[in-house]
C-alpha cells in the first residue's frame, strides 16, 4: 500500500507543477512525530499543505489526530490545509478541513462532501499570481506564452 500511496503522491506533484504550483513531497510524512503533510505546494503568494488519499469508493474516514496534525502544520507554515482525494477514473478533488463532516472518531468525506470538492481550476482561482511553468525540456515561462 505504501508504494501505491507514494505513486499517487508523485502523480499529484506532477499535476500541481503542470497547473502552475511548485510542489514537493515530504519524505516520511506519516512516520514523523512532527506534524507534516504529504505534499507542500505554492505559487509564491499562497501555500497549500495536502494530506493525500486514494480510495476505490466513498466514504473516506479520517482520524481526528490526522486532521489535527494537518491543521497544526498549516498554521505554523502559513498554508491552507487540504485533503487531496483521488478516486478511480476521477480527477483529483480537494477538500478544506472545515468542509469535512464530523464523526464521533474524526471526519469523513461522503458523496455530499465529495460533490463540493474543489478541482485544480478552483485552487488556481484562490490566488492571482503563478510561478513560471516548467515543461519537460526545462523551459521556464508563462503557461500562456
Amino acid at each position: 500500500m505504501k508504494r501505491k500511496g507514494s505513486r499517487f503522491e508523485r502523480e499529484l506533484i506532477e499535476e500541481l507543477w503542470e497547473n502552475g504550483f511548485a510542489a514537493v513531497r515530504v519524505a516520511g510524512s506519516g512516520a514523523s512525530h512532527f506534524p507534516c503533510p504529504d505534499i507542500v505546494a505554492g505559487d509564491g503568494s499562497a501555500f497549500f499543505a495536502f494530506e493525500v488519499k486514494m480510495r476505490k469508493n466513498l466514504p473516506l474516514y479520517l482520524s481526528s489526530e490526522e486532521i489535527k496534525k494537518l491543521q497544526e502544520f498549516s498554521k505554523a507554515f502559513g498554508a491552507s490545509g487540504y485533503i487531496a482525494l483521488k478516486l478511480p477514473r476521477e480527477k483529483w478533488r480537494f477538500f478544506r478541513i472545515e468542509d469535512l463532516k464530523k464523526t464521533p472518531k474524526g471526519f469523513r468525506i461522503d458523496e455530499d462532501v465529495y460533490a463540493m470538492g474543489k478541482d485544480f481550476h478552483d485552487l488556481k482561482g484562490i490566488i492571482q499570481t503563478r510561478l513560471p511553468y516548467h515543461d519537460q525540456k526545462g523551459f521556464y515561462g508563462s503557461r500562456n506564452e
